[in-house]
């Protein structure tokens, strides 16, 4: 009995000895590799670390120094300085479930494409660690990352798992290029679902607070944003720095303020901008609201060539569409105001009352393209109301026919000016007039026009102009047909007989004033030029009795006698001396 008491107290303590040694080996370089070794042979896993750190005093932890973990044949999703494993008996029947793992000093990697990863714990904690999210619709790189989520029960493709709190805050974030720092973030995440109770963060020099929640299929409610002092530097257009918003499955929002903010792209910039916007939803490129409201005022706004100071903008939401209570801007020296609304039923913009003052504009060189191209699919017809115009500079620098028109005033009411996504004057009736203008390098006194348009014709009853001593006037039709067709009746008195050269009539032999008649008729198609369509007569009677008459055909001029029986146009007389416009 003696013998075989000791041979077990030396096999204990062999056994001892044995477990000692490999506890000690395990804790060396040689032990990690190892194991290392051993789980890289046996897994389709890649693992290595230097070594495995256990102390005896916390014998519920094991530490793990210089780690990388992820899937053979793809990069890696772990690497850290140190990772704390926190043990407990559950290892008897769940090894690979543990209390508590807590990273540190490394860079965590999600790929949309992440497998499943065989631990689990009631605790993943993570301490100055790296985070990013590549190749994902949400582009997200965070430094300086502390805090965790509690259960960690990581799935495939879910490397957070189905359900868990989170807590985090970040030193610093890029989010699809916007960099913010200091940030907080505090939810649940439940199953497809995620719930941020509480979002903060200092953003462009600004600061961004507020509550979001996604839901099962990837759309967004933000209950509450607010963005104050913004200072934002974009290489993007303004288009591209939506296109996230708007690509959305659905997103909802219930109050956003931005204050002060200033933001500037390419080719737009906003200063000084103070929004309020409510109730609105963003869905499949459209918008939804059932009393929304949106509150828009700045101190400048660019966006390509349109300059705006002191907008101010009070807009209703319904389903219905749009209700403007107010737009209001100083623009191009001048002012301009209007109210109206965009019904959704027929994508159409009444604008009930339009007016403008005191502008100094330089048509941009494209007008003539801008003015043939469609509108949006969401703008198919454009109606003003009431217009009124006062004194104001218009400028167009074409050098094939510039002109200038100063102190420009006038009036229109229920003017029609789109249709079928299509500019021009389809309805309605207008009455504009100048003090004086330049019509390529003609200068003209009081020029004004007045006329009604309807579905089929624009009718010009009165189109004039004091030109040197005399005086122009004409009338004309143009047909809102394809064709396009024009008539112009033309009459001058004791006018300078080569006013005509300078706007598209080949050079006269008659010196000095005249009276003249023109008859022409063309055709204004957007696709062909004019002059090749243009047939017409000129008669004209020069101060001494001189007389010349000309016939054009196809835009060619062909001169013809007049027959001496024809009686001869009456002389040129004296033209009235010019009176008080009574539009002024």
């Amino acid at each position: 009995m003696k013998f075989l008491g000791k041979l077990i107290i030396a096999l204990l303590v062999a056994v001892l000895v044995v477990i000692l040694g490999l506890y000690i080996l395990l804790q060396t370089r040689w032990g990690a590799g190892w194991i290392t070794d051993w789980v890289n042979a046996h897994s389709d896993y890649h693992i290595t670390f230097d070594e495995m750190d256990h102390s005896l005093s916390s014998p519920g932890h094991v530490m793990l120094k210089n780690v990388t973990f992820g899937r053979k044949g793809q990069p890696s999703t772990l690497v850290a300085q140190s990772v704390d494993i926190g043990l407990s008996t559950r290892q008897l029947t769940d090894p690979f479930h543990v209390d508590a793992i807590i990273l540190r000093e490394g860079t965590l990697n999600i790929f949309p494409d992440t497998a499943s990863i065989p631990f689990q714990a009631d605790r993943l904690q993570l301490s100055d660690m790296a985070f990013n999210s590549p190749n994902s619709a949400w582009k997200l790189s965070a430094q300086r990352v502390n805090g965790g989520l509690m259960p960690w029960l990581p799935e495939a493709g879910r490397i957070l798992g189905s359900k868990a709190k989170i807590e985090l805050s970040a030193g610093s974030l890029t989010l699809n290029g916007i960099p913010a720092s200091n940030v907080l973030i505090q939810g649940d995440i439940n199953k497809d679902e995620v719930n941020f109770s509480t979002l903060g963060a200092d953003v462009a020099r600004g600061s961004l607070t507020g509550t979001a929640r996604r839901n099962a299929q990837g759309g967004w409610q933000v209950d509450n944003l607010r963005l104050s002092d913004i200072r934002l530097q974009s290489d993007k257009t303004l288009v591209e720095l939506l296109r996230p918003v708007v690509t959305l499955p659905s997103l909802k929002l219930g109050r956003v303020d931005v204050t002060d903010a200033r933001v500037q792209g390419p080719d737009w910039a906003v200063t000084d901008l103070d929004v309020t916007l409510r109730d609105i939803t963003f869905s499949n490129g459209d918008w939804q609201s059932e009393e929304g409201k949106l509150s828009l005022n700045a101190s400048e706004f660019i966006y390509g060539s349109l300059h705006f100071f002191d907008p101010i903008a009070n807009v209703n939401l319904s389903p219905q569409g749009l209700e403007i209570s107010q737009l209001t801007s100083r623009w191009e020296g001048g002012m301009v105001r209007t109210r109206g609304a965009w019904t959704r039923s027929d994508k159409g913009l009444t604008l009930d009352d339009v007016a403008v003052a005191g502008l100094e504009y330089t048509l941009p060189e494209n007008w003539k393209t801008q003015w043939m191209t469609e509108l949006p699919e969401w703008l198919t017809r454009v109606t003003v109301t009431k217009f009124s115009a006062s004194r104001n500079l218009i400028i167009d620098i074409d050098p094939t026919f510039p002109f200038q028109l100063t102190a420009l005033d006038g009036y229109g009411n229920l003017l029609q000016l789109a249709r079928d996504r299509k500019w021009g004057i389809w309805s309605g009736s207008a009455t504009l007039n100048a003090a004086a203008g330049t019509f390529n390098r003609v200068d003209v006194r009081r020029p004004s026009i007045a006329l009604t348009a309807n579905a089929s014709t624009i009718n010009i009853s009165e189109l004039s102009a004091f030109v040197g001593k005399g005086l122009l006037e004409a009338t004309a039709t143009l047909s809102q047909q394809p064709d396009r067709q024009v008539a112009l009746s033309l009459n001058g008195r004791a006018v300078p007989a080569n006013v005509l050269e300078n706007w598209g009539w080949p050079k006269l032999s008659m010196q000095g004033d005249a009276n003249m008649r023109l008859v022409a008729r063309g055709q204004l198609k957007a696709d062909q030029p004019l002059k090749p369509t243009v047939n017409a007569t000129l008669a004209l009677t020069g101060a001494n009795g001189q007389q010349q008459q000309q016939t054009m055909q196809a835009g060619v001029v062909s001169a013809s006698p007049v027959p001496s029986s024809t009686p001869a146009p009456e002389a040129a007389a004296p033209a009235p001396q010019p009176q008080a416009n009574p539009f002024q």
